[in-house]
């Protein structure tokens, strides 16, 4: 079997705004083989940017478009294919838009790998630790306090025992912060684990001030609060609050994750399976995590096909035990795969089907290519 076409799909909704949601757009990676089995993946990135990065020429020896090194070779030898593009791209690679692009790519050679040998991807990675997982509810803070109660308690009717509200007016004073916060519990009820994503706002002081009162209104986590490079920030704030602080879906390459454990010594680390360099990848930092005594949730917010990467991962990972699931309306979140994974009693399934478990739906596909 081999490798005759890799095709970048840029996806985007008919209006766009500058709202840090990750489903107003996507990129799918479609690699077809000679024996017609074709593999999907996904990448959480500038669509443009990480197209650019798969179909660019050959400049020379480390410096190739991933396409070129991926055409006529084995889909199913994946380990080596990711470490050939690692080596072949080192001059402008190593971290950032390469990286996401191969994660999509290594995606989609394992949708390949599980239909050709009729097996789930968390089967062919040898483990698995559940068969669903507990999701929480993941969405942008509302503008105001009430309708943020409201949301809150709308998760709770739906089912979920866990939310994270994130971004939106968050930072902007500290009287509105309090009372966001204090009517997301207040709508969520006491026993509910809910989850803060700042959105890199805060400097060490207010965020310090933040986790505090968090930790006072019983908060899971606090997440992003600071710049993604700020690590000796994250390692005065990991060590001067008692509630966990996580970070890592900006991350991308190994060296980086070390950084954020080493260094950062934030308690949750967040891969994107379709960001930080695919599966293979972040089963190490979940290795690496372990060994410093961390956990590791990935980061999930985009269509069912990192959905569904990301319930693999956390099948087969032992301490990965809960998963994010976007809320957002938007049709590439909603309606990009013919399988909806459903929540069931506050838990989401872990797919059985051959690859990812999920099928892109064509026509969706045809009306949000652009």
């Amino acid at each position: 079997m081999k490798i005759d076409n890799v095709r970048a799909i840029p996806l985007r909704l008919p209006l766009v705004n500058d709202s840090v949601d990750g489903t107003q757009d996507d990129l799918l990676i479609r690699i077809e083989t000679d024996e017609g089995v074709i593999g999907y993946g996904e990448v959480d990135s500038s669509p443009g940017v990480a197209a650019a990065v798969l179909e660019a020429s050959m400049s020379h020896g480390i410096s190739y478009g991933l396409a070129d090194i991926l055409i006529g070779r084995n889909p199913l030898h994946i380990a080596q294919l990711w470490d050939e593009m690692y080596r072949k791209t080192v001059y402008h690679g190593r971290s950032g838009p390469v990286l996401h692009a191969m994660s999509g790519v290594e995606m989609a050679l394992w949708d390949i790998a599980g239909k050709v040998r009729g097996e789930p991807i968390h089967q062919m990675l040898g483990a698995c630790y559940r068969e669903k997982v507990l999701a929480y509810a993941s969405t942008l803070m509302p503008d105001s306090p009430g309708a943020a109660r409201d949301l809150a308690a709308e998760f709770t009717d739906l089912g979920f025992h866990a939310m994270k509200f994130g971004w939106g007016p968050i930072g902007q004073s500290q009287t509105l912060d309090r009372e966001l916060f204090e009517a997301v519990r207040e709508g969520a009820g006491p026993t509910a684990r809910i989850m803060i994503d700042a959105g890199q706002v805060y400097r060490v002081k207010e965020a310090v001030r933040t986790a505090e009162l968090l930790q006072d209104l019983g908060m899971y986590w606090l997440e992003e609060p600071l710049d993604p490079d700020d690590l000796d920030g994250y390692a005065r704030l990991s060590q001067s609050v008692s509630i966990s602080i996580a970070a890592g879906e900006a991350e991308s390459g190994l060296a980086a994750f070390r950084r954020l454990i080493d260094v950062g010594m934030v308690d949750i680390i967040q891969p994107d399976l379709s960001r930080a360099g695919g599966i293979l990848l972040s089963r190490t930092v979940a290795q690496m995590a372990e060994q410093s005594k961390r956990r590791v949730i990935p980061h999930a917010f985009k269509s069912n096909l990192l959905l569904a990467a990301s319930l693999h991962f956390c099948a087969a990972t032992r301490d990965s035990d809960m998963i994010e699931y976007s809320m957002s309306t938007s049709p590439i979140r909603q309606h990009l795969t013919q399988q909806r994974l459903p929540l069931v009693d506050g838990y989401v399934d872990v797919p059985t089907a051959p690859g990812l478990g999920v099928e892109v739906d064509l026509e969706v596909l045809r009306a949000l290519t652009y």
